[in-house]
């Protein structure tokens, strides 16, 4: 008799622990992410935010354990900057501008700063949350545009800087590129099903062409033009006082831009199932 009532208390032990565990969906989360985007580069070098842009994010989240979530997004934004917007007299002289549509996909992990139990309540906390780190690696699509005459311009195909050409023979650079999204953030449950986090991440690229500009120097004109066309030639230097040796870019360093956003997620599952004697 004894023995059949602890079988019986092993069987509904192991039948309620199998109840509580977590599976795949009660693990994920899915969130929707408003923000703003901006860039760092030859023509915004230093102010965080100029000429921001409105860009949002799509994101899956899977919560390995309380400590760390595997983390994959796409994001859609854009990107500008203009020299006039300089104090530099140098800069603005220069003259150059462009804008840039921002695809990316990205994944890697977010690393929670105290423990975060998604789901579960906290008896000494109203709100469970916590900060985190963000690491992830990411592919991203632009296409650096500038306006001449009213109308948008691709500057990609016309080789300003005299890619493909005696003068550069490196080849036009891609559409596509890597980078390496780093950011911090806070992330607070709001009951059993949904989170809000905000966090910011700067994306750390391998191209300094996301503003078409690497070059110190002009291409020379007579060349680009009948190479590339007189459009590439024109809009490859812009400067004020069309000084031919003037200053273009900064070779040694290469293009950021940054997405600082928003977010709420919604947990799939609670992972819970009623145990039932059959």
């Amino acid at each position: 008799m004894n023995k059949l009532l602890l079988f019986l208390l092993y069987c509904l032990s192991f039948g309620l622990i199998k109840a509580q565990q977590a599976n795949f969906f009660s693990q994920s989360e899915i969130g929707v992410s408003l923000g703003q985007m901006y860039y760092i580069g030859d023509i915004n070098p230093f102010i965080p935010f100029k000429r921001s842009q409105w860009a949002g994010a799509l994101t899956y989240r899977y919560n390995l354990h309380s400590r760390m979530a595997l983390r994959a997004n796409y994001t859609q934004g854009s990107v500008q900057a203009n020299d006039q917007d300089s104090k530099n007299p140098l800069l603005q002289n220069r003259n150059l501008n462009f804008q840039s549509d921002i695809k990316e996909l990205a994944g890697g992990v977010e690393f929670y700063y105290s423990t975060f139990y998604f789901g579960r309540p906290n008896s000494r906390k109203k709100i469970q949350g916590t900060g985190y780190l963000l690491a992830q690696l990411g592919l991203f699509y632009m296409n650096p545009k500038t306006t001449l005459n009213g109308e948008e311009v691709e500057l990609r195909p016309l080789g300003t800087e005299g890619q493909g050409t005696s003068l550069n023979k490196k080849g036009t650079y891609s559409n596509f590129q890597l980078c390496l999204p780093l950011g911090v953030g806070v992330k607070a449950q709001l009951g059993k099903f949904v989170t809000f986090n905000v966090d910011l991440a700067i994306r750390k690229t391998f191209t300094d062409y996301l503003d078409d500009i690497k070059s110190s120097t002009y291409a020379e004109v007579a060349v680009l033009a009948e190479s590339n066309g007189e459009i590439a030639a024109q809009l490859s230097n812009r400067s004020l006082d069309g000084n031919p040796s003037g200053y273009r870019g900064n070779p040694t360093t290469k293009d950021w831009y940054v997405y600082a956003g928003a977010m709420v997620s919604v947990r799939l599952s609670n992972g819970r199932k009623c145990f039932e004697l059959h």
